[in-house]
């Protein structure tokens, strides 16, 4: 058999070379392609949470979405065409606020005036979803950057594949531990409702008769929906005593009966979550340290780099 020439295998070691190059994530990885990214983000975040004070909760919520199924890859951007229904339609992601994916279309609409065809929308969302939750009083974590857009996204894949208000804690602790997370990260990564608000749809069925929830509380539930079936657009704060800042406020809510979701208060009533919740309404520091570790695990999770992935020209749409 003939031997391959010299050349030949100095070809494939270098072709092996650039493509493992391509697929390095890092913290400095757009600082020569794209000098101006750190700036534009903050800009683009800084302008759009000051206007719509319901940005950083939307654009976490978002980030959760994307990640949480198939790994970040902004594969929750894409829009449905004729031919293929896409993520972002899955009856659990309809209520995906308007504000976070604008967000996402502003600051690439930015980052393609100043560097094209260079950062992608996954990387966007995951620096932005960071700095917002900075910018409302949360912890700071590292973002690591290089990730590359999913050209696949479909409805078909999310239902069951993410947690629901209403599902048993089991199979909320069930999905997350199917994605490598435990039941401590699943609470530090359930104190993001302590900003944000959810519609009176997800638990309207829940304040009449749920022990649960705090009498009078629910009674203030009760006024605050009883419209809804005629204006489903009404909505409650997550966090009744900080609704705009990050905080544990929402961990000490929750034994008081004070939570907004029937999730909220399966956190509380499960022997395996509770004293999580218990240290983090205890200790917010613990609760930060552990949100910020959570969210730079859930940030690189199932991340596309490389050739497996692409960096779209616009978000909602495959190249």
């Amino acid at each position: 058999m003939a031997k391959p020439s010299s050349l030949f295998l100095i070809l494939i070691s270098l072709s092996s070379l650039a493509f493992l190059s391509e697929s390095r994530l890092s913290y400095n990885y757009y600082d020569k392609s794209c000098p101006r990214f750190t700036q534009i983000i903050q800009e683009t975040i800084t302008n759009k949470q000051i206007t719509s004070p319901t940005t950083a909760a939307g654009t976490l919520r978002l980030f959760f979405h994307d990640c949480l199924l198939n790994g970040c890859d902004a594969s929750i951007l894409i829009s449905s065409t004729p031919f293929n229904s896409a993520e972002r339609d899955a009856d659990i992601n309809l209520s995906l606020p308007g504000d976070a994916f604008d967000l996402v279309t502003r600051a690439k609409t930015a980052l393609e005036l100043s560097c094209p065809n260079t950062v992608s929308c996954a990387d966007i969302l995951a620096v932005a979803t960071r700095d917002l939750v900075t910018m409302v009083g949360g912890p700071y974590y590292n973002v690591v950057l290089g990730r590359k857009d999913y050209r696949v996204s479909k409805s078909s894949y999310v239902e069951g594949n993410l947690p629901r208000p209403t599902m048993p804690m089991s199979n909320v602790i069930n999905i997350f531990a199917s994605k490598g997370f435990s039941v401590q990260e699943m609470v530090a990564l359930s104190g993001a409702h302590t900003i944000g608000f959810s519609h009176c749809k997800e638990f309207s069925s829940y304040i009449y008769n749920d022990t649960h929830y705090n009498p009078r509380f629910a009674q203030d539930l009760q006024k605050a929906c009883a419209d809804y079936p005629k204006n489903p657009t009404l909505s409650v704060f997550n966090d009744i005593m900080t609704p705009n800042k990050f905080d544990n406020m929402y961990f000490q809510n929750l034994p008081k009966g004070l939570g907004l979701l029937e999730s909220d208060h399966g956190l509380y009533n499960d022997l395996r979550a509770r004293p999580y919740v218990e240290m983090y309404a205890k200790d917010q520091n613990k609760f930060f340290q552990d949100f910020a570790r959570a969210m730079e695990k859930l940030s690189v999770y199932g991340v596309k780099t490389g050739r497996r992935g692409e960096i779209r020209r616009r978000c909602d749409a495959i190249n």
